[in-house]
């Protein structure tokens, strides 16, 4: 038992994951957030785009993802698909500005991934950024917290 502890304590630093689990939903370090509750994943002039769990929690089972096409241009804050739910239809926005270059084709059939796995299977778009500045507009994962937080104690 305590072996098999350490092995996933070992998993879990070797994959850099460390998740908060507070009364409402799930944030995770080292991603970006804007404050229409999209993440994004940098990896050097690399963007990875979802909804965050919050997110997906408020918009219930989700039913539908409107996709872009590959090759788009997306801008910060500017809408490039929605999420439609059994409750709502909802505008994706990018966090960043640049081109799609790969969209997640696996949320035509099984679009309650955002649900189940909004930062790992139900990524919607990778994009191109145009420029990393941008990521200084957005939030890290302790400002998102509370800006969740603050928006749903007005609720």
């Amino acid at each position: 038992m305590a072996s098999r502890l350490l092995w996933a304590s070992r998993a879990a630093s070797y994959l850099r994951i460390s998740v908060f689990h507070r009364g409402f939903s799930s944030v995770i370090k080292d991603l970006k957030y804007a404050d229409s509750h999209e993440w994004v994943k940098v990896d050097g002039n690399s963007a990875t785009i979802g909804i965050t769990d919050h997110a997906q929690d408020h918009l219930g089972d989700v039913v539908y993802v409107e996709l872009p096409e590959v090759g788009v241009t997306v801008k910060q804050g500017a809408s490039f698909g929605a999420v439609e739910s059994v409750k709502a239809t909802s505008d994706v926005n990018s966090p960043v500005s640049g081109k799609v270059v790969e969209v997640n084709e696996e949320l035509s059939s099984s679009p309650a991934l955002v649900n189940s796995s909004p930062y790992k299977d139900g990524w919607i778009i990778k994009v191109e950024m145009d420029s990393a500045g941008e990521l200084k507009k957005l939030m890290d994962a302790d400002q998102y917290t509370k800006f969740c937080e603050e928006e749903d104690s007005k609720h």
